[in-house]
């Protein structure tokens, strides 16, 4: 209990009283600080009331604001008398504590003139509820430099799921908390039995930062490296990487497009045949403003078409005894039966009109230059290209920043549901599926609706109950979907825009705090979660996996994926999901068949 605690540190110096001049509540009460100590913002303290025929009251809390003033001045210039000497006066700091935990239950206000200390050890574990915690993550440091834990159970499902990161680009670092957390759930073993199976999804948006996750980090300094051992985590890489890449635009060999990353790279795509039996039409359509215009019947009554009536064939699908293939013959095919006032009905409907006809075509035919590298016919199926993340490493990552606009919503989208799917066809729980999306506000943008919208909330609302746990980052938590910000059990805010801050999805930060998020460092974040009534601010250390190329050390030996890169078309690419085939469909022994993942 908080207060066995309290009370083997009362032998040390307190850190000031309960104040005596503004009102004290169960809930919030100031505390006069101690001449010749301090207490800055985030100190966790912790005061006893005794109680008349009862066990005395221990409360504890995290002080969320500080001043300082002179007692005895009346005027704003009584400052230069003071500092002069000419004119007495005491300074008096003072600081506002927001209550975390009152052990027992009783809500009573600490008395005035209470001793008030700082708290550590087990009385500073109480006070944030991670004695509580069962199964905890760590997630960085506090202002105290101990360590700061994460409650697995409102992050796995258990009793709550998803993360919500929000934070200015550039600044904030998102996406760096985002594998942190990520490694951190991995490697400390919070996860139990659960974490040798648990895999997660990243999709990369932004250069090739992302591609070196299995390469230790250069930089990685010996402070870095004993950040990580308080932390109890190995400064270490992620040891089970895979990674996807699109092809090459205009590359029949099906090529990755990278430029950093050389080896252990597989390109990923859909065949034509994928396209048409999987209805994922669609998803070319994937913009939130799509799901508002009419001739979304049309793109319905095409993917039905598709799926009906096109038939596998040699470098492609045959649909109405025309061979097709590519993605561009496929949309000059449809375009052309939609124009032919014979066959229109049958592939549009009867109650649709040219006008809605032409506004379909327009897009649809706008799709080819960003779509026809993802959607092939060139490239033979049996070349593993489908992402599936449970016939993958512990951790895909998938590249994206090479696509335009649209191509990043079709991969995002189809991915989704995809891995969605099959986890509902599962009907289990586990294993855990982890994925991290940046730009949501992109992807389910608070007006609209669009495909990729609808698989957004579906994992935010039933992910939990299927294991699979959203990590979504954007800049703008105010333009995301409501639904699928309320749903997350974890937020975690960086450095904030002054106008976003203002906004009521930040609501849970105290005032002070709320301010303090314009001024915060890369490497600071506040993170609120259900256990604990304020949010804390925590700071995690340097990645010790490498960010960029000229970071990247050699992967992990013994844990280093072989995987081969060849431009030959009909060279299988190993991994996870097979061995490497050669021409003539004969595996290609690998050096590291032997390799388990952690």
């Amino acid at each position: 209990m908080i207060g066995v605690s309290v009370e083997a540190s009362e032998a040390s110096e307190p850190v000031g009283r309960v104040l005596g001049t503004a009102d004290a509540t169960p809930l919030q009460f100031w505390t006069a600080v101690t001449p010749g100590s301090y207490l800055q913002l985030d100190d966790v303290v912790v005061t006893r009331r005794d109680l008349p025929d009862r066990e005395p009251v221990t409360i504890a809390g995290v002080v969320t604001q500080v001043r300082a003033r002179h007692e005895g001045a009346q005027f704003d210039s009584d400052v230069f008398a003071i500092a002069e000497g000419t004119l007495p006066a005491l300074v008096q700091e003072a600081a506002e504590v927001t209550t975390t935990r009152v052990d027992p239950e009783l809500y009573v206000p600490p008395a005035p003139g209470a001793i008030v200390h700082r708290a550590s050890g087990a009385a500073r574990d109480a006070a944030l509820h991670f004695d509580r915690m069962e199964r905890r993550v760590p997630m960085g440091t506090g202002r105290d430099g101990v360590p700061v834990f994460l409650n697995a159970d409102f992050l796995d499902g258990t009793r709550g799921a998803h993360v919500s990161i929000s934070g200015i680009s550039g600044v904030a670092t998102k996406t760096s908390f985002a594998t942190f957390l990520l490694y951190s759930v991995f490697r400390s073993g919070a996860l139990g039995a659960d974490g040798a199976n648990a895999r997660a999804l990243i999709f990369n948006v932004k250069g090739e930062d992302l591609l070196f996750l299995d390469h230790a980090n250069t930089k990685l300094d010996e402070p870095t490296t004993a950040a990580y051992k308080l932390l109890e985590l190995p400064a270490t890489a992620f040891p089970d990487v895979r990674v996807y890449a699109p092809p090459r635009a205009n590359d029949s060999s099906g090529a990755p497009d990278v430029s950093s990353r050389l080896t252990g790279v597989d390109s990923f795509y859909w065949t034509l045949e994928e396209f048409c039996a999987d209805r994922l039409l669609p998803y070319v359509f994937a913009d939130a403003d799509d799901e508002r215009q009419q001739y979304t019947m049309v793109v319905h009554s095409v993917t039905a078409h598709l799926a009906r009536h096109a038939v596998p064939a040699e470098g492609g699908i045959s649909i109405d005894g025309r061979r097709l293939g590519g993605y561009g013959d496929l949309v000059d095919h449809i375009v052309d039966q939609l124009t032919d006032d014979e066959t229109r009905s049958m592939w549009a409907g009867s109650a649709v009109n040219m006008g809605t006809v032409n506004a379909f075509a327009r897009r649809l035919i706008g799709s080819k230059r960003d779509l026809s590298r993802l959607i092939r016919g060139d490239l033979a199926a049996r070349r593993p290209h489908r992402i599936k993340t449970a016939e993958s490493a512990q951790v895909t990552v998938v590249d994206l920043h090479n696509l335009p606009d649209r191509a990043q919503r079709f991969v995002v989208g189809v991915t989704l549901k995809t891995e969605f799917d099959d986890k509902e066809k599962s009907g289990t729980g586990r294993p855990l599926l982890f994925v991290v999306l940046d730009e949501l506000n992109k992807y389910a943008p608070r007006e609209g609706s669009s495909p990729i919208k609808e698989v957004l909330l579906d994992i935010a609302e039933r992910g939990r109950s299927l294991g699979v746990i959203l990590i979504g980052a954007q800049q703008t938590a105010s333009e995301v979907e409501r639904r699928i910000v309320t749903n997350s059990a974890i937020r975690v805010v960086g450095r904030l825009d002054p106008a976003e801050a203002s906004r009521p999805e930040y609501g849970f930060l105290p005032p002070a705090m709320r301010q303090r998020a314009l001024l915060a460092r890369p490497g600071t974040m506040f993170v609120n979660q259900p256990d604990i009534p304020v949010p804390l601010c925590v700071e995690f250390p340097f990645p010790a996996w490498a960010t960029r190329k000229s970071e990247s050390g050699p992967p992990p030996v013994g844990t280093q994926r072989s995987i081969v890169q060849s431009v030959d078309p009909f060279t299988v690419v190993g991994g996870r999901g097979g061995a490497a085939l050669d021409r003539g469909g004969k595996p290609v022994p690998s050096p590291h068949d032997d390799d388990i993942p952690f």
